[in-house]
């Protein structure tokens, strides 16, 4: 083979390996920041993975708000009316926040409770995360708190 063909090679060999390594790094990055959505349901049902960064999205249960009088701790159910599930919460709370109003929670599942980093209330009393509606909209929940004035 020419040696001027043989360097050209080289030179393509090393531009296409140096764009997979580029390719497969960005693929690697973006995959670590990706949050997948999750109802109650789901994670009842376990199709929740574990150790992942995911949200959940859904209404506060009634009732179920506890705040430890001693420190910024939080636990209350997030519910798409079909089950409940348990989430912690160490922080402060938005102004937003209250029983039977949408909430979407970012955080893990760990042994069954869900472990909130972020917790993110409904901005006026219209609108819903499109997330937590599909949900809704999918239990058949959607249209009796339309009915409430929801």
């Amino acid at each position: 083979m020419n040696p001027k063909r043989k360097q050209r090679l080289y030179v393509i060999f090393g531009l296409v390996g140096g764009l997979g390594v580029a390719v497969g790094l960005v693929m690697y990055a973006l995959s670590q920041n990706i949050n997948l959505f999750f109802t109650p349901t789901q994670i009842a049902g376990g199709q929740a993975p574990e150790a992942q960064m995911i949200r959940v999205g859904g209404m506060v249960a009634e009732g179920t708000v506890y705040r430890n009088p001693e420190s910024l701790e939080v636990a209350f159910d997030v519910t798409d009316f079909d089950h409940n599930v348990r989430v912690t919460y160490s922080g402060i709370l938005p102004d937003l926040f209250r029983e039977g109003q949408g909430v979407v929670v970012q955080g893990r599942v760990s042994q069954g409770t869900f472990q909130a980093t972020e917790v993110l209330a409904k901005h006026d009393e219209n609108y819903m995360p499109p997330e937590v509606t599909e949900a809704l909209r999918q239990s058949g929940q959607l249209d009796k708190m339309k009915g409430m004035g929801q």
